[in-house]
Formats: C-alpha cells, structure tokens, sequence
C-alpha cells in the first residue's frame, strides 16, 4: 500500500474532530497507510510508574491516523491540494500541484 505523503511534508486535515487544522507530518507507516501529524489526534495515555522512585501520570501524544483523512498543502501557494507528478527531460519525476493557478513542482 502506498502513502501519497512523506516525512516533513505539511498537510491538512480533511474529516474527523481535527478537520481544517494543519501540521507536520513525523512519521509514515505505509504498511497500515496510516501516519503521525504533529499537534494533530492528541491522545491522553495514563502511565503507571515501572520502577521506584519513577514517577507515573498522564503522558499526552500524538496518535495515528489514516493517510486518506489529510490532503497535502502546496508549500508554493499555501492551499490544500490534490498530487500529481511530472516527469521532466532528463526523466527525473517530480510531485506537482494540482491547483490550476499554481501548478508548482516540488
């Protein structure tokens, strides 16, 4: 299964509690084709301490999320964006914007 994003790129949320917010993606797992935005799907994790002296409480992070639910933003013109690709002379294939007034390579 493929992921239409990748590590570093910024996207937006499309569905769910966190729609219209955007953020950057950490990490991408395309076996499940889910991945990880930062500041998006907060989760609250209670932790019990493991040893001694280590203290517990309530850790907050981010949780997965399908790569389906965020649509990548154009870093050129700043709107969300459908993916294309174009392929120049020397056959080096680039990702590209959708968007008809921008259309930027990247």
């Amino acid at each position: 299964m493929s992921v239409h994003v990748k590590s570093g790129d910024t996207v937006m949320v499309i569905t769910g509690r966190d729609k219209g917010k955007k953020g950057k993606v950490l990490e991408v797992s395309p076996s499940e084709g889910k991945i990880i935005v930062e500041g998006i799907n907060m989760i609250s994790k209670h932790v019990k301490p493991k040893q001694a002296g280590q203290k517990g409480g309530i850790i907050r992070g981010e949780a997965p999320l399908y790569a389906c639910k965020v649509m990548l933003v154009c870093p050129k013109c700043g709107e969300p964006t459908r993916l294309g690709h174009k392929i120049d002379k020397d056959g080096v294939k680039y990702r590209a914007c959708k968007n008809p007034k921008c259309g930027e390579t990247f």
